[in-house]
């Protein structure tokens, strides 16, 4: 769908000066726009008729537009959704993408913005209709049956035969590369290179090179031709990990790069056509990146064709058994030892532990467990030694203070007296070892 595509849009607003305003940004590009002043007005709009976006309200009387937004995604799943509010915050904004909306705008909006990320969102409706989910599973390498791991995989099949450009985001370890990964893999490029970049790997000097390549005797230590990454994906796709890194020069030239489909080698004279899809991810706000000028905003509209967001592990905590059982798995068989199991304790630990290194922490765990645990079982006791203790608890005041702290007194001395067999401490405490461990996280309770 090009920019300049003829929509279907709904506006909900509870003020009527804002919708006629933007009625007539939207109106004068030649968009068909429906009104609501109320998200149960919009959702009975969206009973009845289609729509290419929806433009939705943050603070409305009545039903909140978070809370229709959840409504709105259940019953219109395909439908691109855009926050708008004149109180934006780092966290609305947050909530707001967590729950499906495909971007978030403050008000007063920029007409010019407003239309940009419309018709992006618009193309991505296009793309979810059009082209429906695979049948079969088929293994993309991406674990987990949740709701948010199946809308991502969804949106992956979905995304992934179109030549949209992709922008990942994502907590460090969570799992952004097997994204990119699985869209090359189901695109119509995936018998093409898939050519990968981690732009923070680089030292800033010689990114250029790496992307563009460069001639012999270009530079001090160009001792020969070197073919970039942009020409090495040629016909395929290019990856470029933690885009967020790239110095301002960098983003400039690859700009120019995508805008023109050449490449000009370091220290060369002539000019290289080159057809690639690029796929990019960053763990970084980009939107506040662009504030502070550290991102390009025309760059980032570029890259920002169709994003896809990877859950962190913390927010789909039903994965976590069966990405724990197979990387346990994976690791006893690699290190040729008889397979071992995850007790339900173990299970019960780890579901409840908060992930900040997500699924590359669960994965290296389960190695650990592999190789130091003896015996056929992985317990909780084993694990809790290299969980990350959770944060100290807030020092408390009043009745509820001296509770907690003789409470924190009565589980360490239950534990020394056990050795710090946490089994025979819970035994001790009258309690099972799992509300053990719980406590022992929320107090940061550890050895000494």
């Amino acid at each position: 769908m090009s920019a300049r595509a003829r929509l279907d849009v709904l506006l909900v607003d509870d003020d009527a000066r804002i919708r006629n305003t933007l009625r007539g940004v939207l109106e004068d590009e030649g968009h068909k726009v429906a009104e609501a002043p109320g998200g149960a007005e919009a959702l009975q709009a969206l009973e009845s008729r289609s729509f290419d976006a929806v433009l939705l309200d943050v603070n409305m009387p009545g039903m909140s537009g978070l809370d229709a937004l959840v409504t709105i995604r259940e019953m219109a799943p395909s439908t691109g959704v855009i926050m708008v509010s004149g109180e934006g915050t780092v966290a609305t904004a947050v909530q707001a993408l967590k729950r499906g909306a495909f971007d978030f705008i403050e008000k007063p909006v920029d007409p010019e913005h407003l239309l940009r990320v419309l018709a992006q969102a618009a193309q991505l409706t296009e793309l979810r209709r059009s082209s429906p989910p695979a049948s079969g599973d088929g293994d993309l390498g991406i674990l987990g049956q949740s709701t948010a791991i199946a809308s991502l995989i969804a949106d992956i099949r979905r995304v992934a035969p179109s030549q949209a450009k992709v922008l990942i985001t994502g907590e460090n370890g969570a799992g952004k590369d097997l994204v990119a990964e699985a869209v090359h893999r189901l695109s119509k490029r995936a018998d093409k290179p898939f050519v990968k970049l981690n732009c923070a790997a680089i030292p800033k000097d010689l990114v250029e090179s790496e992307l563009f390549g460069h001639e012999k005797g270009a530079f001090t230590g160009a001792l020969q031709r070197k073919v970039g990454r942009l020409e090495r994906a040629d016909k395929g796709t290019l990856f470029l990990d933690e885009i967020g890194d790239l110095s301002a020069e960098s983003q400039a030239k690859l700009l120019r790069a995508i805008e023109t489909g050449e490449v000009d080698r370091v220290g060369a004279t002539d000019t290289i056509k080159v057809d690639v899809r690029i796929l990019s991810a960053t763990n970084r706000d980009l939107a506040e990146a662009m504030e502070t000028g550290e991102f390009r905003r025309d760059l980032f509209y570029r890259l920002n064709g169709v994003p896809l967001h990877v859950p962190p592990l913390r927010e789909r905590r039903s994965d976590v058994p069966l990405i724990a059982n197979h990387f346990l798995a994976q690791s006893c068989a690699a290190e040729g030892r008889p397979a071992k199991r995850l007790t339900p304790e173990a299970i019960a630990v780890l579901e409840e532990y908060r992930w900040p290194g997500n699924v590359r922490e669960l994965r290296n765990l389960m190695e650990r467990a592999a190789i130091l645990v003896e015996g056929a079982e992985v317990r909780a006791e084993d694990l809790a030694p290299w969980l990350e203790a959770g944060p100290a608890a807030e020092e408390s005041s009043g009745l509820r203070g001296e509770i907690e702290r003789r409470e924190v007194d009565a589980i360490r001395r239950a534990l020394e007296q056990a050795g710090w067999n946490v089994t025979q401490a819970a035994a001790g405490l009258g309690i099972d070892r799992t509300n053990l461990h719980r406590k022992m996280r929320k107090y940061a309770i550890a050895r000494r």
